[in-house]
């Protein structure tokens, strides 16, 4: 089973990448799922702007950056989504990113770790609605870090209460994945 732990963030001085870092330290501690980070920044996603429906494009992309982005999606059974909050919102990349792809994306499990001045609680509400249209399992367990609370002047420093919150997320979201896949 192969869970990809998704920096949502293309910004520069993102925190999402210190983010993904404590996501991922936390889950290579365990033995019951690979887990990778994917940097949606890497990838370099245009702006979708394709006359074929993503849903319809049979993962045959008319961009190589499309290509590669679905190919790094389409191989993993279940995600992280670590996102921001961008004005009481997901962010404008990730969304996009997301919806230039169609398949990739369906009936697969996703957790979120989302941070914002709020928590980033707003964004996951968002998510939660737009995953549903992949037929998508989200579990309900997330964390949510506080700019005020969990962030200092030296970056992440998140409470001391947000490592079990963090297990009890991938606890669900491999338990869910593991049920998914039969």
């Amino acid at each position: 089973m192969k869970i990809g732990i998704i920096i949502g963030s293309v910004r520069d001085g993102r925190n999402g990448e210190a983010v993904a870092q404590w996501v991922y330290k936390a889950a290579e501690e365990r033995t019951d799922a690979e887990f990778e980070i994917i940097d949606l920044k890497s990838f370099g996603v245009p702006v979708l702007t394709s006359a074929t429906v993503p849903g319809a494009a049979n993962k045959q992309y008319d961009d190589p950056a499309v290509t590669a982005w679905s190919k790094a999606i389409d191989e993993h059974d279940g995600f992280v989504f670590v996102t921001p909050e961008y004005n009481h919102g997901v962010p404008g990349g990730f969304k996009n990113a997301f919806d230039s792809l169609g398949s990739e994306w369906a009936h697969k499990t996703v957790g979120f770790v989302s941070y914002g001045a709020d928590g980033g609680i707003r964004a996951v509400e968002q998510w939660r609605q737009i995953v549903a249209n992949f037929h998508m399992v989200d579990v309900r367990s997330q964390v949510a870090l506080g700019l005020f609370t969990d962030f200092g002047p030296d970056g992440l420093n998140p409470l001391d209460r947000r490592a079990g919150e963090l297990t009890g997320l991938l606890d669900a979201l491999v338990t869910a994945t593991e049920k998914l896949r039969g």
